[in-house]
């Protein structure tokens, strides 16, 4: 059989795996083997993660949303909430959290209706 030189496919593995691993640093960026282990780890740990990052931005909004209530003479979030479940406003936080810190006049025309 004859001889196989697998010179260009192994260059071509090399070259993906380390553009993969751009940004990474020290070796991590510029070996085959620390680039390879760095995107395994990268790739457990933005799968881990994933959930998380819906509960942290949920949890800033929250923080958001609750400095704006108060700013326009409400109690609480909490109370900010249930009011407007009650009036049947369906706005949800993400949606009131941007409207609080980019347009803070059409938020409290929202939390002087819930009032």
């Amino acid at each position: 059989m004859a001889r196989v030189k697998g010179g260009v496919a192994a260059q071509k593995r090399r070259r993906n795996l380390l553009a993969r691993a751009k940004g990474y640093r020290y070796g991590r960026s510029t070996k085959k083997r620390q680039a390879h282990e760095a995107i395994l780890h990268a790739g457990k740990y933005s799968f881990d993660h994933r959930k998380n990052k819906k509960t942290d931005f949920r949890q800033l909004w929250i923080v958001r949303l609750n400095a704006a209530v108060r700013e326009n003479g409400l109690t609480s979030y909490s109370t900010f909430i249930g009011n407007l479940k009650k009036q049947s406003i369906a706005l949800d936080r993400k949606v009131l959290a941007q409207f609080a810190a980019e347009r803070p006049e059409i938020f409290s025309r929202i939390a002087a209706q819930v009032k």
